[in-house]
């Protein structure tokens, strides 16, 4: 097994729909020397995918994972679910591509799948380029502050 003292933990959480290709992450990830943090859930038995993204978004908005990775059926509602916590920038990747720039461009630190989307091979392959990209900063980090800047404007209105 390859050493995990200098790969970050993984939360993971996935609704029904997404059990599948979490499960072959969640292999894939343990092989390659990451810590897991399973929220579940831990059946294809029908569940509200809030429940898992938020417990995966809390877990890193916390600092207890730094990375976090949430499954539904396209990923579009656990992404939605996701960023309502603060914090969290919860990325949709549907390819390598668009997970490498979720890091890079966006700095996203959870990834968003959806498992009647992607297959097992193509899930690993962007969990891959996910977890090896780095935030580019530059440039993208004056939109990160824009962003973050809205995040608390929308505080204050609250």
């Amino acid at each position: 097994m390859a050493d995990s003292s200098s790969k970050p933990r993984i939360a993971l959480g996935a609704d029904h729909a997404g059990f599948r290709v979490k499960e072959t992450i969640k292999k894939y990830l343990e092989g390659a020397g990451y810590g897991v943090d399973d929220v579940g859930t831990h059946s294809e038995e029908s569940v509200d995918y809030p429940d898992f993204a938020r417990a995966v978004a809390e877990r890193v908005a916390s600092g207890k994972d730094p990375l976090g990775i949430v499954m539904c059926g396209t990923g579009i509602g656990v992404a939605i679910a996701a960023n309502k916590v603060e914090g969290v920038y919860a990325a949709l990747a549907h390819d390598s591509l668009t997970a490498r720039r979720a890091r890079e461009h966006n700095d996203a630190n959870v990834l968003a799948l959806g498992g009647k989307v992607v297959g097992d091979d193509e899930a690993i392959a962007i969990v891959q380029e996910f977890l090896s990209a780095q935030f580019s900063g530059g440039r993208h980090q004056r939109r990160i502050d824009k962003i973050k800047e809205m995040d608390q404007t929308r505080e204050h209105k609250t």
